[in-house]
């Protein structure tokens, strides 16, 4: 007990025992997920507290969806690129929130060898899908608003499916180089991960093996798959914003403002937190620290993302009423 408790100075007495004794002797080649936090009685406010989370977020985001396919006036290539984020950001949530919530309640947080492998593997194909959507996103408004005459050409239903054909394939890829990787190493320190999934960072603190040299890969793939997208996104919407200033009335510019600085809010809150579990070497990682933060890419970010690029424009506002009328 001693080896385990020393792995984590959040892991609580009671919940290891509770895991061994309900693990019985699967706890030996099984994970442990050590959650989000060991509050005790909170548990079930917290429970609550994800729940709704999580609820808001399927509405949002199956709505959206919903109303894209139904309203013929909202195919175009931006709606069919937001309503393909929707769909990643519907399965990314319900990656890891699901197992989280009945995490807080269960006297069991184990999760099998290949549930943790597959979380892992789906966990990191949807978070490089929708990093490099987000980008698309952007382009999409960029080409809209700077080249509006190379518009259907730029941005044809063609090319559109290939963005998401690229994105997909390049992130599944990516995905399942590191899930295979991660998975042939030894686990010899222990089975307990702090976190509230299956997460590269959190699993290399229990290889019993020098990781550095893999690390670098990470880094790599995070400035990659996150970097780029972000800086390109950054790029669009200033030139877009310098476009819009100089064509634009002040009614105008106050209002691509607004949303060119709400997309970049939300964007920013994604990228921004996950490079910065990705890109960090192993050795400045806390547990603590890392769980709060990806919160934000786990959860917030496919909370909001209907919110803020789609359910408050005009268009899906009018077909909200189309819908009701």
């Amino acid at each position: 007990i001693q080896h385990y408790t020393n792995v984590s100075d959040l892991l609580s007495f009671d919940i290891l025992i509770s895991a061994m004794k309900t693990g019985n002797q699967s706890f030996g080649t099984d994970f442990l997920l050590v959650g989000l936090f060991q509050y005790g009685q909170i548990n079930s406010l917290l429970f609550v507290v994800i729940a709704t989370l999580f609820t808001v977020a399927l509405t949002g985001n199956i709505m959206l969806i919903h109303l894209i396919w139904l309203d013929t006036r909202l195919h175009t290539p931006m709606y069919f690129l937001l309503s393909q984020l929707s769909i990643i950001d519907l399965m990314y949530i319900s990656t890891t929130v699901p197992k989280m919530a009945v995490n807080f309640l269960s006297q069991s947080k184990i999760i099998t060898f290949m549930g943790c492998e597959i979380q892992a593997y789906v966990f990191l194909a949807l978070g490089g899908t929708e990093a490099l959507l987000l980008g698309f996103v952007s382009y999409d408004r960029y080409v809209a608003i700077c080249h509006p005459l190379h518009y259907p050409i730029l941005m044809s239903k063609n090319i559109c499916c290939l963005m998401v054909a690229c994105a997909w394939a390049s992130s599944s890829v990516s995905a399942i180089i590191h899930t295979l990787h991660v998975f042939q190493l030894p686990f010899c320190r222990s089975r307990l991960i702090n976190h509230f999934f299956c997460e590269v960072p959190a699993l290399l603190s229990l290889v019993c093996q020098d990781t550095s040299h893999y690390e670098y890969t990470v880094l790599l793939s995070g400035l990659t798959i996150l970097l780029l997208p972000f800086l390109a996104i950054l790029a669009s919407y200033a030139r877009v914003l310098i476009v819009v200033f100089q064509m634009s009335s002040g009614k105008g510019q106050a209002k691509a403002v607004s949303t060119c600085s709400s997309h970049l809010i939300v964007a920013s809150l994604f990228y921004a937190t996950a490079l910065f579990t990705y890109t960090r070497p192993h050795s400045l990682h806390s547990p603590s620290q890392d769980k709060v933060v990806a919160v934000f890419y786990t959860i917030i970010t496919p909370l909001l993302n209907p919110f803020i690029y789609s359910l408050r424009n005009k268009e899906v506002t009018g077909a909200v009423r189309r819908l009701l009328g």
